[in-house]
């Protein structure tokens, strides 16, 4: 981050972010239902860490994704949520350009995380119905911590690298209309034409979103093809049943994200971004856990069992 301060051209040391200033009305509704997801998210997203940790029927490459993608959700919503309830009332708030950039990488890089994660999984699931035999052999433990940490790495790459070897110039704006360092909000300020903006732009619009989500496509293709070559339709639908969460977290954080990301950008649409990012930011976190739990026997069974075992106690 310092050398991006020293590289900078621009005058800039501090962002001013709009957020919802300008609507006094809408600050008190935000900020109560933000901490709510807030709350609900941490919650959430710890019980279905803890379950998994706990239960040793839940030790498998599935779980073992699930509880990464919860505790990926936590940091996500961390990097920024209670920064923005602490700014809430105050009009215009302000962030200096260290922690704007500190902010903005750190969502940048949790966010493109997940959408890896969220490959990894599907390629999990494709592997347990089109092979069930091999899974346990495919999916070892030493293979799952691999996969798990090279999406960790390849997006350090991907996203943090990037951004502290290539300095930005703001031609003298600083203020974000939005309420944090969003990406897309910041990149809107950057002078035009500029190294980072064109490679940060390329970065998200090809690696993060189009190519993580063509492999889920890909491996949902072959797991369909898969599942139609059982004979007996009980199994059909117990192979299906396994999917359906994934399928529905895939479908909302990728459906959410691809229109933000990838739609064309204009002044006008400021606005609506901020609410789409609320949505994808702080509603898509604390919706994971939720449908993991109301679609999943095995993980409702085991809450029950926790629930049980601090009732005995």
């Amino acid at each position: 981050m310092a050398g991006l301060q020293r590289n900078n051209y621009s005058e800039v040391t501090e962002f001013i972010l709009v957020g919802f200033s300008q609507q006094p009305h809408v600050q008190a509704a935000f900020f109560t239902g933000l901490l709510g997801l807030y709350l609900v998210t941490l919650l959430g997203n710890s019980l279905i860490v803890i379950v998994i940790q706990r239960d040793t029927q839940l030790h498998t490459p599935m779980y073992f994704f699930l509880s990464n993608l919860s505790f990926l959700d936590m940091c996500y919503s961390t990097s920024w949520e209670p920064y923005v309830l602490t700014q809430c009332f105050k009009d215009f708030p302000t962030i200096s350009y260290t922690g704007c950039y500190a902010q903005m990488t750190t969502s940048l890089f949790l966010g493109m995380t997940e959408c890896l994660l969220l490959a990894v999984m599907a390629y999990d699931r494709f592997v347990a119905i089109s092979n069930p035999l091999r899974y346990t052999v495919i999916m070892s433990n030493q293979v799952c911590w691999q996969m798990a940490m090279g999406t960790w790495v390849l997006t350090f790459f991907l996203s943090v690298m990037p951004i502290i070897a290539i300095p930005a110039s703001y031609c003298g704006h600083n203020t974000i209309n939005h309420v944090m360092c969003e990406i897309q909000a910041l990149l809107k300020l950057v002078c035009s034409d500029t190294p980072m903006s064109l490679i940060l732009g390329l970065v998200i619009s090809t690696f993060t979103l189009p190519l993580p989500f063509t492999f889920i496509l890909i491996s949902y293709i072959r797991i369909v093809a898969a599942v139609l070559r059982i004979r007996s339709m009980e199994a059909r639908l117990k192979a299906f049943s396994t999917c359906g969460s994934h399928l529905t977290v895939v479908t909302i954080f990728y459906g959410t994200a691809i229109y933000m990301y990838l739609k064309p950008q204009s002044k006008e649409s400021q606005d609506q971004d901020k609410v789409i990012f609320i949505f994808y930011g702080a509603v898509t976190p604390m919706l994971n856990p939720l449908i993991y739990t109301l679609r999943n026997k095995d993980v409702k069974g085991a809450l029950r069992k926790l629930a049980g075992r601090k009732e005995k106690s």
